[in-house]
């Protein structure tokens, strides 16, 4: 006789409630799986945890993008208008007094100050000032020039010794600074006066405007994204979406978005970054792409990286560490006193992390708006609420305006964020343009202090390409059943008149 299993009714409750091996639903473990057997609540939207996490936005608010056609731009700063010299030396004699100052000068370099200027001759280490008329001036061997002044008031220079110089030291200091300030000529006199000994016929010459070029060189920043196509076909059970406002049940719809923002933030981390290739060490980048351990990269000469914001700053900029709100508006008008002896640019903007930008308010705090200045709004057309929606906000000190923003570049953990000890806190960037000589033009052009120059010409246009290889997707280029998305840019930062950027370090 044939038995049918199992035989229904044969089976006794448990008089308590167990999670027993007979009873026991996994939720994931095969056959007996929850989710197979009732619906779950699964939620469909993804957690965006770290909410909007593109940091892009930095150069777009304080910079514009220019096309060049080089792999390297050139661009001039002027120099000082005025003449003057430090590190100048009072020549002592055995008598009591001398009246001759030497300073350094480059190779080549002609001395620019002339018998008949007026000067101001200063010790910064005692405060010591005297004013005189010049005699002689001269290039001597060394480099050095050598003037002979006489004083207005008085008959020595004597004053100007450092403390504890002896009355016949062969130089009294050797620290002192020198400006001219005018010129005292007689009455009938030529300008064409003998410039000293040497030559005996030599005239009155004409200062010649100087200044300094500086350059930067271009890099290429690459990035993908591939998927094979049938994982294209796959469809899941979470609804993604990105900062962008792609949205959809295909994966494969995210990772192509977040490549592209990824790659979009590299664009201005990389501005903000890059450093100039030095060095010849075995691990430097240029020993490693002459022995091929670079790919790519077959020559050392190619190895050339790039400047950016930090390195410029660092390099020709200010840098104030130890920056603190608490003590009150005393540190940040050192700042001040500083851009007073540069450009004295009027409109400066603030990028800061969060501790930095919290002494600021505490500074601001701690005074009334009144004697900050009020706020101000000048950089935005005097709109508050056009600052107020770039996440501005301003305040005037002095003869300046400051615009101040949270950069979340300064406080996202995954960058600059999570590092606590000697890590920069912010950045000043002068607003408004500066007047260069461009050398392609040649001419004086206006550009903005902080600028991007990428490559392009009438065929080829690299500030931002995107294209889609493979047999997937749309695409039909290749045999390859996949969709590859591919972008590129080749492009540097332009930091000009870099004295006027002042950058916060803890």
């Amino acid at each position: 006789m044939g038995q049918i299993s199992p035989v229904f009714g044969s089976i006794i409750p448990s008089q308590t409630q167990l999670a027993l091996q007979n009873n026991y639903l996994a939720f994931n473990a095969g056959a007996n799986d929850f989710a197979q057997q009732y619906l779950p609540e699964v939620y469909e939207a993804e957690v965006e945890r770290y909410g909007n996490r593109t940091l892009n936005g930095f150069l777009r608010m304080v910079g514009a993008e220019m096309p060049m056609t080089s792999d390297q731009v050139i661009w001039s700063e002027q120099n000082r208008l005025h003449v003057s010299y430090t590190g100048v030396t009072l020549v002592g004699t055995a008598a009591a007094n001398g009246n001759v100052f030497t300073f350094p000068l480059a190779n080549g370099v002609q001395n620019a100050i002339f018998a008949n200027d007026t000067i101001v001759v200063m010790n910064p280490a005692t405060g010591v000032t005297i004013k005189g008329v010049v005699g002689t001036s001269q290039n001597i061997a060394g480099p050095l020039a050598s003037i002979t002044a006489f004083t207005f008031v008085g008959n020595s220079w004597l004053t100007l010794a450092d403390p504890g110089v002896l009355a016949g030291a062969a130089n009294r200091s050797t620290s002192l600074k020198i400006f001219v300030y005018g010129s005292a000529f007689a009455k009938g006199t030529s300008q064409a006066t003998a410039q000293g000994a040497a030559p005996a016929a030599a005239s009155y010459k004409s200062i010649q405007p100087q200044f300094t070029q500086f350059s930067n060189q271009p890099i290429i920043i690459k990035d993908s994204f591939q998927i094979n196509g049938s994982d294209m076909s796959q469809i899941g059970w979470v609804e993604v979406a990105t900062e962008d406002g792609t949205s959809g049940y295909l994966w494969y719809l995210k990772s192509e978005s977040e490549t592209r923002l990824r790659f979009d933030d590299y664009l201005e981390m990389a501005m903000v970054e890059s450093e100039l290739a030095s060095g010849a060490g075995a691990n430097s980048f240029a020993a490693g792409a002459a022995a091929g351990n670079v790919p790519g990269y077959s020559a050392a000469v190619n190895a050339h990286g790039s400047e950016g914001l930090f390195a410029a700053i660092q390099s020709r900029g200010n840098i104030l560490s130890g920056f603190s709100g608490g003590t009150g508006i005393s540190d940040f008008d050192q700042v001040l006193k500083n851009l007073d002896t540069q450009g004295a640019i009027e409109e400066n903007m603030l990028f800061l992390n969060r501790d930095l930008d919290l002494e600021f308010d505490d500074m601001l705090g701690q005074i009334s708006a009144g004697q900050a200045g009020g706020t101000a709004y000048g950089l935005f057309e005097n709109s508050e609420d056009m600052a107020l929606n770039l996440g501005f906000s301003g305040f005037r000190r002095g003869s300046y305006d400051f615009y101040k923003t949270s950069w979340k570049y300064l406080n996202d953990a995954s960058t600059r964020g999570a590092v606590a000890v000697n890590n920069i806190e912010g950045v000043l960037i002068p607003a408004g343009t500066s007047t260069v000589y461009d050398q392609q033009l040649g001419t004086n052009i206006r550009r903005p202090f902080l600028h991007v120059r990428y490559r392009a010409s009438q065929t080829e246009d690299r500030r931002y390409k995107n294209w889609i290889t493979g047999s997937a997707g749309g695409a039909y280029t290749t045999a390859l059943d996949a969709m590859q998305v591919n972008w590129l840019t080749e492009r540097c930062l332009v930091t000009q008149a870099a004295n006027n950027f002042v950058l916060f370090q803890q």
